[in-house]
């Protein structure tokens, strides 16, 4: 476990283990939010997003959290370890309004600067539909990974838990 991935659902809990697993195993965190985010919400233009990405996994050790399904495929094939946060939605949507009311008005540590926490309903929208949407591309693509990495998934928070209590 040199080169991590962590991808889910928005409120999953990717950079909560991302942290924790950087304190454990002893390697630099890189939270995908906090680089492609621009003060007051900007999005980082494609073409340099790609650089970033293609740049960043050249990196020795390192653990990413984030989706961003267009340069998902440079991680994905960079990493040696892929875990999947497939939490239950509902989890998910109380976690993501719990967060966004503790840090309203203000920027979380694994958030660009400048990106001050607010209601984005089209992100709720996206955590609600992302079973849907997301995750039946996404178990396709880890099946087909697994033949040559080692792919978590955890449907839980207690096997969060206990997957960092293995650690």
């Amino acid at each position: 476990m040199k080169k991590i991935v962590l991808i889910g659902s928005g409120g999953s809990g990717k950079s909560t283990l991302a942290r924790q697993l950087g304190e454990k195993l002893k390697i630099d965190v890189l939270h995908l939010d906090s680089l492609f985010w621009k003060p007051g919400w900007v999005e980082t233009p494609r073409e340099e997003w790609i650089d970033t990405q293609q740049y960043l996994v050249k990196g020795e050790t390192w653990i990413m959290d984030g989706n961003y399904g267009g340069t998902m495929g440079i991680r994905l094939n960079a990493a040696d370890t892929i875990i999947f946060l497939d939490i239950p939605r509902i989890i998910c949507v109380y976690r993501a309004f719990k967060r966004m009311l503790q840090y309203r008005n203000k920027t979380r540590p694994d958030m660009g600067e400048g990106c001050e926490e607010r209601f984005n309903y089209e992100f709720f929208k996206w955590i609600w539909e992302y079973p849907k949407t997301k995750r039946p591309k996404i178990l396709e693509r880890l099946e087909e990974l697994s033949k040559e990495k080692e792919v978590i998934i955890l449907k839980a928070p207690k096997e969060v838990e206990n997957f960092l209590e293995q650690m």
